[in-house]
């Protein structure tokens, strides 16, 4: 696996991964990240299109999800302790 790109973003961290005819697309914040695999034959224009795919309204509703994780995983390591 090899990285191809990184996008700034003061929310996350973005990464963008070739593997075997993939693209994944990794969000990271803090321990949490979310990770989504696309066939590259499914875009077009190469790393330019998965640029094209991460608009904004997509990474708003990752930092959504991302609050959504971090409530799980807060409420699982009280029922922990």
């Amino acid at each position: 696996m090899r990285i191809v790109a990184e996008l700034p973003h003061p929310d996350c961290k973005i990464s963008i991964f070739s593997i075997n005819q993939k693209f994944i697309i990794k969000f990271e914040q803090g321990v949490l990240e979310q990770s989504y695999k696309l066939a590259e034959t499914d875009i077009v224009g190469g790393v330019n299109g998965v640029f094209e795919l991460i608009d904004e309204e997509f990474i708003a509703h990752v930092i959504e999800q991302f609050k959504q994780m971090r409530k799980t995983f807060i409420s699982a390591y009280e029922r922990y302790e």
